[in-house]
């Protein structure tokens, strides 16, 4: 079989930022035509600098960059997809008042004299959606679509700009189940017809589902580049961290105690008056991890930021250890001993431009171990940042440095001394392993069991279905804000179980779903 010809080649990049940090020490990539091509390594690696550069984002320091074997630098995103390369970035860039066509040809219009040729623009997005079999309709507004919907649009929109290599930056992290399937079958059959695609994921189960091959970074260095039928899910983890790495959750049966949640029909509408959250019940104990599972939009988010002070609620009741918090404001509800890991960190979890110590103490600082007579023990601070950094293991020169000079994981970690250090008895954990890398992944899921293990509640909301299922005692799924199914034993259903709930397609009976109030 004649060996495929290469589509692109990157030569010892180096990237070296104004701060002297170096995010690519020398690394060597290359990617075949028509392959599926995975790449992996831990936040913080350099895989996200080494795409802009491929991207034309950013400029290398120093290295080569060859296209279809020539020689080639790369000083814009323009001139990247001009020579063939698109990028589907993680958080969608989409225009949700404009329809899919609108989305697809904006700024490369097909005109008829000095007007956009609407009806022939509309024929070649559907025929391209059609030869690659993504079933969406055209005309329908962004604002209108689900999540795996946006995505394919995404991809067209790439496609129509003629790119044949694609970059997918974390593709499936935001997909049910019966999403990511069909994203793989549109995958495969793009590169049955030649594409090239760079498949960037932490979900390993799936890089050796989808991929040809894969290319490893471990701390801005080439790991080695390997065919899939060479590695184990468990030696890619070793490799991106560099140690052994746990892979399936380990915990113990739950010991459960008394209420600590109590959410009594919560009804929650937006300004526009649509409604987020319907009627909602539950109680969530003391040693308990209650999952909750759904497909991103369906009152998770906003139900998180009702519990935790962030947004009111329009009626029902919700008691936090005993309390009811209707009227409380943030500061109130985490003196009942909440915390919160948010599910966007850098606009709600941390302030950017601080350092790790002072987003670490935020929410302490007033208090008697840091703070006498009103004078403020800087030594007292200084080795609590380095207490928490150790103990965290946020990886960082020292923790005076701004916390925005982090990665993703480190950041979170960051977080997390921040938001457990207290003592907490509830934990309100949204989306906590999001976008983060295997070794961060595998402390942050160990340190919220050990707070379970330690009788605290936490409630988890995460769109990773190995994560609920794995970390939850019992779940709930969640469906245009509702409660449509809920299971008091999480190892008890699949993933596909789930996600059939997830997407509407099954709903459990009132009786069934009365269990999660514990027949209240």
């Amino acid at each position: 079989m004649e060996e495929r010809k290469e589509a692109l080649r990157v030569e010892n990049i180096v990237k070296v930022y104004s701060n002297g940090v170096m995010a690519n020490k020398g690394i060597n990539f290359s990617v075949r035509a028509g392959e599926i091509h995975a790449l992996s390594g831990e936040n913080g690696a350099g895989k996200s600098t080494l795409m802009k550069i491929i991207f034309g984002e950013e400029q290398p320091t120093s290295g080569d960059i060859y296209v279809n074997g020539v020689k080639t630098i790369i000083t814009s995103p323009q001139l990247a997809i001009s020579l063939g390369i698109g990028m589907v970035h993680q958080h969608f860039m989409l225009v949700p008042s404009l329809t899919v066509t609108e989305n697809v040809i904006l700024g490369v219009e097909p005109k008829k004299g000095f007007l956009i040729n609407r009806k022939n623009a509309h024929k070649q997005v559907a025929e391209m959606a059609e030869k690659f079999n993504m079933q969406i309709n055209p005309r329908a507004r962004i604002q209108e679509l689900t999540v795996g919907q946006k995505q394919k649009v995404e991809i067209l929109k790439a496609l129509f700009r003629g790119a044949k290599i694609l970059i997918l930056d974390e593709p499936t992290a935001v997909l049910t189940p019966q999403e990511t399937t069909e994203l793989f079958e549109e995958l495969k059959r793009l590169k049955n017809n030649g594409y090239t695609i760079i498949f960037i994921s932490h979900k390993l189960n799936e890089v050796k589902e989808l991929c040809d091959r894969i290319s490893i970074i471990r701390q801005g260095r080439s790991m080695g580049l390997y065919g899939m039928k060479e590695v184990t899910e468990q030696d890619i983890s070793n490799l991106m961290v560099g140690r052994d790495v746990i892979l399936n959750i380990e915990k113990n049966p739950p010991k459960l105690g008394a209420p600590t949640i109590h959410v009594k029909d919560l009804c929650i509408t937006g300004e526009s008056g649509k409604t987020y959250v319907n009627k909602l019940s539950f109680l969530l104990r003391e040693g308990e991890i209650l999952g909750i599972a759904g497909v991103e939009g369906n009152g998770q988010s906003e139900l998180a930021e009702a519990l935790t002070g962030l947004r009111k609620y329009d009626s029902g009741c919700v008691e936090l250890c005993g309390k009811e918090i209707s009227g409380l404001n943030i500061g109130e509800i985490r003196k009942l001993s909440v915390s919160h890991i948010p599910e966007d960190r850098m606009t709600t979890g941390v302030a950017p431009a601080l350092s790790i110590t002072e987003n670490a103490l935020s929410d302490k600082i007033s208090s008697k171990q840091f703070s006498k007579h009103g004078i403020i023990g800087k030594r007292r601070i200084k080795q609590y940042g380095l207490d928490m950094a150790r103990e965290y293991q946020v990886l960082c020169k020292n923790p005076d440095v701004r916390i925005d000079s982090l990665s993703g994981g480190n950041i979170q970690k960051a977080v997390l001394a921040r938001e457990l250090s207290s003592d907490p008895k509830i934990i309100i954990a949204n989306q906590p392993t999001r976008g983060v890398d295997v070794g961060a992944t595998e402390f942050i899921r160990k340190r919220l069991i050990k707070m379970r293990d330690n009788k605290k509640s936490v409630l988890l909301i995460s769109s990773d279905l190995n994560e609920v299922l794995g970390l939850s005692d019992s779940i709930m799924v969640m469906h245009e804000g509702q409660i449509v199914a809920y299971f008091p034993d999480a190892g008890k259903i699949s993933e596909v179980e789930l996600g059939k709930y997830m997407l509407g397609i099954e709903k459990q009976s009132d009786e069934e779903i009365k269990e999660v109030c514990h027949g209240q």
